[in-house]
């Protein structure tokens, strides 16, 4: 008998919760709508001092603005030899479509552009894809794929990861590798892996938008591009440090 009551008590529960779960969804707010949003980011705004006492000024940043899975991407990099009397050197300018494809990692495809910023230049229009993420142990990467109009093809890999020293302080080791997938006569690039170049910065926020940094890189030709440059007289490595600031809103 007390079994049945309790039975009983159960599915009236069970029917009343029911009921007034049915009755609370009608007050229930309405799903909160996909939102656009955005970014800007310098992650290096840098001067350089190398070993051949030049002087150099150098930006890479990356602004985006979109949902979670659709963005719109912008990306720009560059440096400018100080007092030289050369242009600045546009490494790239590209405007992208962004597709989040996992939780962590994006598929970006666009079209992009690079040279010297001078009105007389030849500049080097390409269209790019990149798988832009969050690799396992949390290292930064970007690969990207570049096609120019004559169907040369270039492979860039960057890949850094943020070392923890305190809440405010980083330590970020940083690697890039550049391999030319085709030779290409007209931009003087040679078959093979190209350049890779490798740097460590200190880091210290100020507040989480403005980080100051101290650090130190060196890169060396590889390959036909090293005998290239070898046969030109022309060094085929450099070092030097850097000082700058990481800065986003």
């Amino acid at each position: 008998m007390k079994q049945v009551l309790a039975a009983g008590l159960i599915v009236s529960t069970l029917g009343f919760s029911d009921t007034a779960l049915a009755q609370s969804k009608d007050n229930w707010p309405s799903p909160i709508p996909d939102e656009n949003f955005g970014q800007v980011l310098f992650d290096r705004l840098e001067y350089t001092r190398n070993d051949e006492q030049q002087n150099i000024a150098v930006w890479d940043m990356q602004a985006w603005y979109g949902g979670d899975y659709h963005r719109l991407v912008f990306k720009s990099e560059g440096e400018n030899t100080q007092n030289d009397g050369m242009p600045t050197d546009l490494e790239r300018a590209e405007v992208l479509y962004g597709y989040l494809v996992s939780a962590f990692w994006s598929v970006q495809v666009g079209l992009g552009t690079k040279g010297e910023l001078a009105s007389d230049a030849d500049m080097e229009n390409y269209a790019v894809i990149s798988y832009q993420g969050l690799a396992p142990y949390w290292f930064e990467m970007e690969n990207s794929l570049r096609i120019n109009e004559d169907g040369d093809m270039q492979f860039i890999n960057e890949t850094e990861y943020d070392w923890q020293l305190s809440q405010v302080s980083y330590l970020q080791p940083r690697l890039e590798i550049v391999a030319n997938l085709t030779e290409s006569e007209k931009y003087n690039r040679q078959s093979g892996l190209s350049n890779i170049r490798i740097g460590l910065r200190y880091r210290h926020e100020i507040t989480r938008e403005i980080a100051p940094y101290v650090g130190v890189y060196y890169s060396e030709a590889l390959g036909n591009t090293a005998d290239a440059l070898n046969a030109d007289g022309e060094s085929t490595s450099e070092a030097g440090v850097v000082l700058g600031a990481r800065i986003w809103f």
